[in-house]
């Protein structure tokens, strides 16, 4: 049975999806807009990954949730606190309303609530939808001055176990001709790999396409050099764990910090998660325009 359950929910681009993913790393059960009705069904399924048959379970909800109703929702919180016993919180997720239009505007998506009018409306009509469940959240979290890291971070201060004492892990990938990430611990260089930059297919990609992603695994340098550098960081953050160090931040980087860096950061963040660590992952300059002058001569054949 799972033995704690948190509700995240928010305004619409406040940071509920960085809020669930950060709690799956730490070990939780994550389902996101999950229709209430389902709500009974889920917590008597048993739980495949977990050995003593308990793990902590987060469910989004907001108002693209499927029969989402304010009221409904504090009324059956109650019933599962009364009637189950079951340690159910709930989490929500604020922003001011400029910071929120500002992100709409960036990421180019339209508000949920107002496809073809202004973001302001939407996000209106949202915060008034929603005051029932800010009012009876017992957590609350302002993400304006919040960048997603950050975010994930104050989670992980929050929510991670009380008897864990490991350091919060983050992995960042980053561009050379940007700059060091501030505050890196660890830095390792990329750019002995082949630059898929070169290749005019693979340029307006990233290190999360897939093609992307073989191209830089097919050079010979990268199987030993992952293993290595897999072997190194295992060996290393238990180290830092027992010296009692809070923060461990791994930096990768190449050039442009957009295609070796950042899958060599997801392909390292994927084995440090199976070997029981849990990373934090950010792509500093994912976002950068491709520019041939940053890279340098191509690479001779």
């Amino acid at each position: 049975m799972t033995k704690d359950i948190l509700l995240v929910t928010g305004l619409s681009g406040a940071g509920k999806s960085t809020v669930l993913r950060t709690l799956e790393d730490l070990g939780w059960e994550a389902v996101d807009n999950l229709p209430l009705v389902l709500l009974d069904r889920l917590l008597e399924a048993p739980l495949a990954g977990s050995a003593d048959g308990v793990q902590p379970l987060a469910i989004g909800i907001d108002a693209r949730t499927r029969d989402f109703d304010p009221a409904r929702i504090v009324e059956r919180i109650r019933a599962l606190r009364e009637r189950h016993g079951l340690d159910v919180g709930m989490l929500f997720l604020d922003c001011a309303g400029t910071e929120l239009e500002r992100r709409f505007s960036e990421t180019r998506r339209r508000h949920p609530l107002a496809p073809d009018r202004p973001a302001s409306d939407g996000i209106g009509r949202e915060r008034e939808l929603l005051a029932p469940l800010r009012d009876w959240a017992n957590r609350l979290i302002d993400t304006t001055t919040l960048t997603a890291n950050a975010l994930a971070q104050q989670v992980r201060s929050t929510f991670a176990s009380a008897d864990s004492d490991a350091p919060v892990l983050s992995i960042q990938s980053f561009g050379f001709a940007r700059g060091l990430p501030r505050g890196a611990d660890l830095v390792f260089d990329m750019r002995f790999l082949r630059n898929p930059h070169w290749d005019a297919a693979l340029r307006p990609g990233t290190g999360l396409d897939a093609d992307v992603a073989a191209y830089v695994a097919a050079d010979p340098a990268y199987p030993a050099a992952m293993a290595q550098i897999g072997d190194l960081l295992e060996l290393l953050i238990p180290r830092y764990r027992a010296e009692g160090k809070s923060y461990v931040t791994v930096a990768i980087g190449c050039t442009g910090g957009r295609h070796r860096s950042v899958h060599v950061a997801e392909h390292l963040a994927r084995r440090l998660r199976d070997a029981g660590f849990s990373p934090t992952i950010t792509h500093r300059d994912l976002g950068a325009a491709p520019q041939d002058s940053l890279e340098g001569p191509p690479a001779s054949k």
